[in-house]
């Protein structure tokens, strides 16, 4: 009989339960399943929340969404659930909305900064480049030239 009693006692004894922490408001709850510390208070501070329960949800596959990996992890570390979260792992262990999942996803591209690019300046085509006229002094000194010449004559 100690030994029942002594194994009862040291699962209870757990540091780290994954438990309900209750949201919501009147007549109308929600649940985050989370992983907390055993003595924190149950709205109190979590490590991880790895799900949400739903019960006002009329369809009964939709009213959990569970991330069974990350719940086998805190199994696996030590973590004990509490028989309601128990049961509603055996349910619906896995069950993660593909809907929420895309909303994370739009919210993240949404708020991401944009990173600054640079400005580009418009080049103008290239055009064919222009040859400079004669300076107009060189010809007005062929012509006095081209006039004193008959004048020596």
């Amino acid at each position: 009989m100690t030994e029942v009693f002594s194994v009862i006692g040291e699962a209870k004894n757990v540091a780290v339960r994954i438990r309900l922490k209750q949201l919501g408001r009147k007549h109308r709850p929600y649940y985050r399943i989370c992983v907390m510390d055993a003595r924190s208070p149950r709205d109190g501070k979590t490590i991880e929340e790895i799900g949400t329960y739903d019960p006002m949800i009329r369809e009964t596959d939709k009213r959990v969404s569970l991330k069974g990996e990350r719940y086998d992890y805190w199994l696996s570390v030590g973590a004990l659930p509490t028989d309601h979260v128990k049961r509603l792992a055996e349910k619906y262990k896995g069950n993660v909305p593909a809907v929420r999942i895309d909303e994370r996803k739009v919210r993240e591209v949404a708020v991401a900064p944009k990173k600054a690019e640079p400005r580009r300046v418009k080049q103008q085509p290239a055009a064919a480049p222009v040859e400079e006229p004669a300076p107009a002094a060189e010809p007005a000194e062929a012509a006095t030239a081209t006039e004193e010449a008959p004048a020596s004559e």
